[in-house]
Protein backbone atom coordinates (compact mmCIF):
# COMPACT_ATOMS: atom_id res chain seq x y z
CA UNK A 1 0.00 0.00 0.00
CA UNK A 2 1.32 3.50 -0.94
CA UNK A 3 2.23 6.13 1.91
CA UNK A 4 -0.06 9.05 1.68
CA UNK A 5 2.12 12.20 0.39
CA UNK A 6 1.16 15.66 1.77
CA UNK A 7 3.09 18.80 0.93
CA UNK A 8 4.34 21.31 3.78
CA UNK A 9 2.04 23.77 1.88
CA UNK A 10 -0.72 21.39 2.68
CA UNK A 11 0.00 20.85 6.50
CA UNK A 12 0.62 24.26 7.65
CA UNK A 13 -1.34 26.43 5.25
CA UNK A 14 1.27 28.10 3.85
CA UNK A 15 0.97 28.10 -0.27
CA UNK A 16 3.81 28.01 -2.66
CA UNK A 17 6.58 25.33 -1.13
CA UNK A 18 5.42 21.83 -2.82
CA UNK A 19 8.54 19.72 -1.44
CA UNK A 20 6.40 16.30 -0.64
CA UNK A 21 7.02 13.83 2.04
CA UNK A 22 4.51 11.20 3.32
CA UNK A 23 2.39 11.99 6.30
CA UNK A 24 1.57 8.74 7.79
CA UNK A 25 2.98 4.96 6.03
CA UNK A 26 0.51 2.44 6.10
CA UNK A 27 1.28 -1.32 5.90
CA UNK A 28 -0.66 -4.21 6.18
CA UNK A 29 -0.48 -6.36 8.74
CA UNK A 30 -1.26 -9.44 6.99
CA UNK A 31 -1.95 -11.02 3.95
CA UNK A 32 -5.16 -10.23 3.03
CA UNK A 33 -7.46 -12.22 0.33
CA UNK A 34 -8.63 -8.64 -0.69
CA UNK A 35 -5.97 -7.13 -3.21
CA UNK A 36 -8.02 -5.39 -6.02
CA UNK A 37 -9.17 -2.15 -5.82
CA UNK A 38 -12.77 -0.55 -6.51
CA UNK A 39 -11.03 1.17 -9.76
CA UNK A 40 -9.44 -2.31 -11.13
CA UNK A 41 -12.28 -4.42 -10.55
CA UNK A 42 -14.84 -1.48 -12.01
CA UNK A 43 -12.57 -1.86 -14.90
CA UNK A 44 -12.44 -5.41 -15.45
CA UNK A 45 -15.88 -6.21 -15.04
CA UNK A 46 -16.80 -3.35 -17.48
CA UNK A 47 -19.03 -1.58 -14.95
CA UNK A 48 -19.13 1.83 -13.57
CA UNK A 49 -17.73 2.11 -9.64
CA UNK A 50 -21.18 3.53 -8.66
CA UNK A 51 -22.76 0.08 -9.60
CA UNK A 52 -20.31 -2.40 -7.79
CA UNK A 53 -20.55 -0.10 -4.78
CA UNK A 54 -24.20 -1.27 -4.73
CA UNK A 55 -23.42 -4.88 -5.06
CA UNK A 56 -21.63 -4.34 -2.20
CA UNK A 57 -24.50 -2.54 -0.51
CA UNK A 58 -26.97 -5.25 -1.45
CA UNK A 59 -23.98 -8.34 -0.47
CA UNK A 60 -23.59 -9.59 -4.34
CA UNK A 61 -20.03 -8.75 -3.90
CA UNK A 62 -17.58 -9.46 -0.96
CA UNK A 63 -15.27 -6.37 -0.10
CA UNK A 64 -13.48 -5.31 2.93
CA UNK A 65 -12.90 -1.36 4.07
CA UNK A 66 -9.82 -0.09 5.31
CA UNK A 67 -9.01 2.50 7.61
CA UNK A 68 -9.32 5.32 5.22
CA UNK A 69 -13.16 3.88 3.82
CA UNK A 70 -11.84 2.38 0.23
CA UNK A 71 -13.07 -0.77 -0.65
CA UNK A 72 -10.94 -3.47 -1.44
CA UNK A 73 -12.09 -7.12 -3.08
CA UNK A 74 -10.80 -10.13 -3.59
CA UNK A 75 -9.68 -11.37 -6.92
CA UNK A 76 -12.22 -13.33 -7.95
CA UNK A 77 -14.60 -10.10 -7.49
CA UNK A 78 -14.68 -9.73 -11.69
CA UNK A 79 -15.98 -13.42 -11.91
CA UNK A 80 -18.75 -12.80 -9.03
CA UNK A 81 -19.54 -9.61 -10.52
CA UNK A 82 -20.00 -11.15 -14.33
CA UNK A 83 -22.56 -14.55 -12.48
CA UNK A 84 -24.81 -11.82 -11.12
CA UNK A 85 -24.84 -9.80 -13.73
CA UNK A 86 -25.84 -13.49 -16.11
CA UNK A 87 -28.34 -14.07 -13.41
CA UNK A 88 -30.04 -10.96 -13.96
CA UNK A 89 -29.66 -10.66 -18.19
CA UNK A 90 -30.58 -15.01 -18.46
CA UNK A 91 -33.51 -15.02 -16.19
CA UNK A 92 -34.47 -11.66 -15.88
CA UNK A 93 -34.56 -11.09 -11.74
CA UNK A 94 -33.79 -7.93 -9.59
CA UNK A 95 -30.75 -7.53 -7.77
CA UNK A 96 -32.86 -8.82 -4.61
CA UNK A 97 -33.51 -12.21 -6.39
CA UNK A 98 -30.07 -12.73 -7.66
CA UNK A 99 -28.88 -12.31 -4.12
CA UNK A 100 -31.24 -15.24 -2.85
CA UNK A 101 -30.77 -17.20 -5.98
CA UNK A 102 -26.62 -16.87 -5.29
CA UNK A 103 -27.38 -17.80 -1.85
CA UNK A 104 -29.24 -20.70 -2.84
CA UNK A 105 -26.47 -21.59 -5.18
CA UNK A 106 -23.81 -21.33 -2.69
CA UNK A 107 -25.96 -23.90 -0.20
CA UNK A 108 -26.56 -26.39 -2.89
CA UNK A 109 -22.64 -26.61 -3.60
CA UNK A 110 -21.80 -26.91 -0.22
CA UNK A 111 -24.56 -29.59 0.30
CA UNK A 112 -23.15 -31.14 -2.68
CA UNK A 113 -19.80 -31.23 -1.62
CA UNK A 114 -20.63 -32.76 1.89
CA UNK A 115 -22.49 -35.46 0.04
CA UNK A 116 -19.31 -36.37 -1.83
CA UNK A 117 -17.34 -36.50 1.03
CA UNK A 118 -19.92 -39.12 2.87
CA UNK A 119 -19.81 -41.19 -0.34
CA UNK A 120 -16.15 -40.96 -0.10
CA UNK A 121 -15.93 -41.99 3.60
CA UNK A 122 -18.21 -44.57 3.08
CA UNK A 123 -16.36 -46.47 -0.16
CA UNK A 124 -12.91 -46.33 2.29
CA UNK A 125 -12.19 -49.92 4.15
CA UNK A 126 -12.28 -49.81 7.77
CA UNK A 127 -9.64 -51.48 9.38
CA UNK A 128 -10.73 -53.71 12.52
CA UNK A 129 -7.50 -54.23 14.53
Amino acid sequence: MRAERRTPAEGSGHTGTRAGYPLVRVYRTSASPYQLTMAGVASRSGLPPELVSRFVALGLVDAERDARGRLWFRPSAPSAIARVQRLRNGLCLNYAAVGVVLDLLDRIERLETALRRSEEAAKEPTTWT
